[in-house]
């Protein structure tokens, strides 16, 4: 599989803000709604909480996609 990198200037980034950003998801309507139908896993476990934070070095999988938080 094969795994992008998504390079964060912040922090952190909320993940319905993440999904947008790497171009998942096209709304943040869109980036909730696959949250909360449990399409994405963070770290390997289904995460349903769209605000939950991501810190570089955390891995979101989605529709059979892999993407790497990193510092920019």
């Amino acid at each position: 599989m094969k795994r992008d990198t998504i390079a964060i200037a912040t922090a952190f980034i909320k993940l319905d803000s993440f999904l947008k950003f790497a171009g998942v998801a096209d709304t943040g309507g869109g980036a909730k709604a696959m949250v909360l139908d449990g399409q994405v896993l963070v770290d390997g476990k289904v995460c349903l909480m769209r605000g939950k934070k991501l810190y570089p070095g955390m891995v979101v999988h989605v529709d059979g996609q892999e993407y790497e938080v990193v510092q920019a």
